[in-house]
Formats: structure tokens, C-alpha cells, sequence
């Protein structure tokens, strides 16, 4: 039923959009974690008990999925979300991935097997798990570029140096390789392809037209990151956060992500759940947040909100004019 109900939203949104053929240059990538696990399916909780909560009933997020806590190595699981990711219109998905031997190392398979069916592209979120040197880094993208990914995206580049980078790229021809970065000039300087920014509280709106700009005038790919909103005080992250007001941060990120003619736009997030920065669907249950209200939605059409706005951006990115 619900599936059914995102096929006729999405319908809707492409009917009210003017452009919903791809035709340009921009492309659109999301963040996605694999990480959650259940006594069920995986012996334990994973992420949704973190800092002390009792799932299912209390979980550590500020929202509630729509499905209920869930397992990232159920293969159900893994093949819906997949199929809402595409039907979003988005092209590629970014997966956290914390080294090999990980959980995350170890559901990256079925993580690609499920996107593939669905016609999505998979990139690989570098994350800095311990122990991570130029070394390692060297044996990741090996790695990567051996599974068909053609895209690394580094978080925390600077924990190497640039000259790093650069001699780790030299040796990764088949793989693009994205700074987590603000900083153009040691993204140039580590022959990074590109550069995204993940955190949109830091690098917001304001900030996307100079950040693309800088990119590429020194000849780099630009992937600004936008979302939807941000709470993590009930996974206890700071409490800095930032409301959703309705969709509107959402779209205000966006419309500015767009105006900064970038080569990607990259979206935080699918499903980081934790920091509240999901889009995967959410039902509004008591005690935690839902979507109502969000373009003026309420109920089950809600609670698919931000898919289907999604796939109205989507499509402006794909006809768009890049540089």
C-alpha cells in the first residue's frame, strides 16, 4: 500500500513539474547508512538503542520510520529502500562504509545487489575508521574500483596531507575521488576530482555559489550537500539543530544548490536517522516528530513528503545547464 501510494505521489509531482526529463548534466547522489541492526534479524540493536533508548517502542531518533526499526542486512528491507531512493529520481547512492571487515563492509553486497536492480549507481562514503592511513586508503580504492564503483567520497580528508591524496589518486585512475572539504585549494592541491560538504548547518545556503565557483576555478567537481533538517538530541549528538519548518529548508537548500550550477547535488540524507536528517518515510506516532504539515501534507501522503519533493528537484538537476 505504501509503495503504491509513493507511485501515485511521485506521479503527481512529475505532472506538476514543467521539466521531468533528464536532459542535463547534474546529477543527484545520497548519503545512505547500512548500519542498523535487530535481535531478529541480527542477534542485537544496533544505532537504534544508542545513548541508553529501548527499541522498538523508544529509538534514538526524534522521528519514527515508517516501518518500524529495521535491519540493514534484511534483504526486503534493503530492496524497498532502494526502490524509493530510484523512484526519487536520485541517480547514486553514497554508503557509509567504515573499512573492510566492518558491518558496513560486510552488507556492502547486498547494498549493491539491491541498487543495481534498481538502476542506481553506488558510491562509497570513506568514513575515518580507526586505523586509516594513505596505506589503507590505497587498499580501499583498489578495493572499490574491483566492485564496479567508480565514486569514493572522503570524510575528514584532512587527517592526511594533501601530497597524500594526491599520490593515492595517481594510483586510482578508475575512481573519483570527492573532499569532504570546503577548501578548494587543498582539494586542487590533493588532485581530488571534487568536493562536497555534507554539513548543511555549517555550509549552508549562503555559502553554495562561492564554494561551487572556487571548485571550478580550479577545474574540480562541485557536489554541495543539502537536507531537509537537523535534530540528534535523542541520539545524543549537540544540540545544535536546524527545523524543517514545513519543507521549507529543504527547498531553500536546494534552490540554492541549483543556483550554484553544481556538477552533483548530494543529499543528507536517506536514512542517518540519529542526527534527524532522513528522508525515508516517517510516521507521526506519539512522542516523536513526523512530517505533517510539510507542504502542507498530513497523514500517509506525509509521511512521503520528502521522497516525493525530491523527485520534484530531481528533476530540475537532471535538465539543468551545468558550467
Amino acid at each position: 500500500m505504501l509503495r503504491r501510494l509513493l507511485v501515485v505521489g511521485l506521479a503527481w509531482v512529475c505532472v506538476c513539474a514543467p521539466a521531468c526529463a533528464r536532459a542535463g548534466a547534474a546529477t543527484v547522489a545520497i548519503f545512505y547508512y547500512p548500519w542498523y541492526s535487530t535481535p531478529s534479524v541480527d542477534g542485537g540493536w544496533e544505532h537504534w538503542n544508542q545513548n541508553s533508548h529501548r527499541p522498538p517502542v523508544d529509538v534514538y531518533s526524534r522521528f519514527y520510520p515508517t516501518q518500524g526499526p529495521y535491519s540493514s542486512s534484511d534483504p526486503g528491507v534493503v530492496d524497498r529502500q532502494m526502490s524509493e531512493i530510484a523512484g526519487a529520481g536520485i541517480d547514486e547512492v553514497i554508503v557509509s562504509w567504515w573499512g573492510r571487515g566492518s558491518v558496513e563492509d560486510q552488507r556492502l553486497p547486498l547494498v549493491l545487489a539491491a541498487a543495481r536492480r534498481h538502476h542506481l549507481a553506488v558510491a562509497l562514503h570513506l568514513e575515518p575508521y580507526e586505523g586509516r592511513t594513505a596505506a589503507t586508503v590505497a587498499q580501499d580504492l583498489a578495493y572499490a574500483a574491483s566492485l564496479g564503483i567508480r565514486d569514493v567520497f572522503v570524510y575528514h580528508p584532512r587527517d592526511l596531507q594533501a601530497s597524500d591524496w594526491a599520490t593515492l589518486h595517481a594510483g586510482a585512475p578508475a575512481v573519483r575521488i570527492f573532499a569532504g572539504s570546503e577548501l578548494a585549494g587543498f582539494a586542487a592541491a590533493g588532485h581530488f576530482d571534487g568536493m562536497y560538504t555534507y554539513d548543511f548547518l555549517t555550509y549552508g545556503a549562503a555559502r553554495f555559489a562561492r564554494l561551487c565557483a572556487q571548485a571550478h576555478a580550479v577545474h574540480l567537481l562541485c557536489a554541495p550537500s543539502v537536507g531537509p533538517g537537523y535534530d540528534g538530541r535523542r541520539a545524543g549528538e549537540p544540540p545544535a539543530g536546524r527545523g524543517r519548518h514545513g519543507g521549507k529548508t529543504y527547498d531553500t537548500l536546494w534552490t540554492a544548490a541549483l543556483a550554484a550550477a553544481p556538477d552533483i547535488v548530494t543529499i543528507t540524507s536517506f536514512n542517518e536517522w540519529g542526527e534527524g536528517t532522513q528522508i525515508e518515510p516517517a510516521q507521526r506516532r506519539p512522542g516523536y516528530a513526523g512530517y505533517d504539515g510539510a507542504w502542507g501534507l498530513v497523514g500517509i501522503p506525509a509521511q512521503l513528503a520528502y521522497l516525493a519533493r525530491t523527485y520534484y528537484w530531481a528533476a530540475r538537476a537532471h535538465t539543468m545547464t551545468t558550467r
